[in-house]
């Protein structure tokens, strides 16, 4: 059986159109899904520890490259979500390019990534709303056996991602409007307490990494040139912006409402790139502020905002923050579960995975078994899992996903070179390489044990395809027919 069989475009479109999904999505409604997935942890908590552990003040310029990368690659996804409005976005452009087995290998590390990252997000607000309403430890907190706030928040929000698109776009707008004020708020309060000798030096001189660290804590990239292990000076920025990454991961998320996007061509690209802008100034000031405002050395890695504040005698807006952090976590779980529903809901309509997987509520219009069944996987990890240091797991699989997106562009101009395409990204082929081998590089800056566990992952997938997957998809079905007329 031919594991690099391609889907026709023609059947993709086609079936979007009778997929049963609802399009109501305007454009601006994208931008607000697209905020609200992507400021969460990184602008609450990832500034602030890769600006101690690896960046020092230049963890500004780690953002700034971290938002290079995503730019580029939401210009790849913007171009294919115009032309191929879908459900599936990256695994449904990789099965029209490049094959089946990459197709089904993104929609793992996608569904990955975000059943993954809405689970520590749910164990992280759970910790927030403890501390802001001083709840019991023993049931919201990090040591608890059961931590029932993660799975309560799981839950509640899986009922609004279940009962609508239009109703989660709602919720995700209004929280949207929240943590964007909160991160304003930030950026004008820290201006008068910013402290220029704090920025000096803006990249700290190159440092040996503490002692103890093993290779498996390595960037891959310096353990395959056995180079000796380092903090701060370029590479610091490099490998801070490898992990900062995680805080643009999520605005892909957008590619997979094509089929419930009203119009589409025009919206999808306005959501994609309108969104990462905005979020990219947003975090860039926010670095600023950190960093300016206290030491790089003395930054609290629990709460950095907030604990900055406190040491300017600000205590009130660091309540703001705990208010923004919560209602920004909740913005990142709504989405990741909508996009988790409609990831499955393509695999499933391909025939990757089960076929009840990919059945629409004849009410609500939305792929209510395969959100559900998500759900539930995430509400055991989130309530018996403690997950810790998994942004970099996230991080790997978005960015593998988008790597095969921007190869996917130039693979598509040159197959179906008729194609319409709305919004079409320039300098392609060249710009496109240049995007994967970005993506690849800031892959190879993560540590090896990252690496290895993204290995593991895709062994269990391949299993997964090879023993369900390739038997079952519907391109095979469909030639087994062909040959038997």
């Amino acid at each position: 059986m031919n594991i690099l069989r391609t889907m026709p475009v023609e059947d993709i479109l086609s079936r979007g159109e009778r997929s049963g999904l609802v399009r109501r999505l305007t454009g601006k409604d994208l931008v607000g899904f697209g905020i609200g997935i992507i400021i969460g942890t990184g602008v609450f908590t990832l500034a602030g520890i890769e600006a101690k552990d690896h960046a020092g003040p230049a963890v500004v310029l780690s953002f700034v490259i971290g938002g290079v990368v995503a730019a580029l690659a939401a210009l790849a996804y913007a171009e294919l979500a115009s032309s191929v409005p879908t459900a599936g976005s990256a695994y449904t452009y990789a099965y029209a390019t490049l094959g089946e087995l990459f197709a089904w290998i993104i929609g793992w590390d996608l569904l990955l990534e975000f059943a993954l990252g809405a689970a520590v997000v749910s164990r992280s607000w759970s910790g927030y709303i403890a501390n802001l309403l001083g709840l019991p430890q023993a049931w919201f907190g990090e040591d608890a056996t059961i931590n029932v706030g993660a799975v309560l928040i799981i839950a509640a929000l899986t009922a609004v991602a279940v009962i609508g698109i239009r109703e989660s776009s709602w919720v995700t707008n209004a929280l949207v409007i929240v943590k964007v004020a909160v991160c304003v708020l930030v950026i004008v309060a820290g201006l008068f307490f910013v402290t220029g000798a704090h920025l000096e030096p803006f990249v700290p001189p190159t440092q040996p990494a503490e002692s103890g660290a093993t290779v498996l804590e390595q960037p891959l990239v310096s353990a395959l040139l056995g180079m000796e292990q380092s903090v701060y000076g370029f590479a610091g920025v490099l490998t801070a912006a490898a992990i900062v990454f995680f805080a643009y991961t999520g605005f892909e998320a957008l590619a997979n409402l094509g089929e419930e996007t009203k119009r589409p061509q025009r919206d999808l690209p306005v959501g994609l790139l309108g969104s990462l802008v905005i979020c990219t100034l947003l975090y860039v000031l926010v670095a600023f502020v950190l960093t300016a405002m206290v030491d790089y050395q003395q930054i609290d890695e629990g709460a950095p905002l907030a604990a900055a504040f406190q040491s300017v005698g600000q205590p009130w807006v660091a309540a703001l923050i705990s208010l923004g952090a919560v209602t920004g976590l909740t913005s990142v779980m709504m989405v990741e579960l909508v996009t988790i529903g409609r990831i499955g809901f393509a695999m499933s309509r391909d025939g990757l995975l089960p076929p009840k997987l990919s059945q629409v509520h004849s009410r609500w219009g939305t792929p209510h078994r395969v959100t559900i069944g998500g759900a539930v996987v995430i509400m055991l990890l989130a309530g018996f899992v403690p997950i810790s240091e998994l942004s970099d797991m996230v991080s790997i699989g978005a960015l593998s996903g988008f790597l095969i997106v921007a190869l996917a562009v130039p693979v598509l101009r040159r197959t179906k070179p008729e194609l319409h395409r709305p919004f079409r990204m320039p300098l392609s082929p060249v710009l496109p390489v240049l995007t994967a081998v970005a993506c690849l590089y800031l892959m190879a800056n993560l540590d090896v044990v990252t690496w290895l566990r993204f290995a593991a992952w895709l062994a269990v997938g391949l299993l997964i395809y090879f023993g369900y997957g390739r038997g079952h998809a519907l391109l095979g079905r469909r030639s087994e027919r062909s040959a038997e007329d």
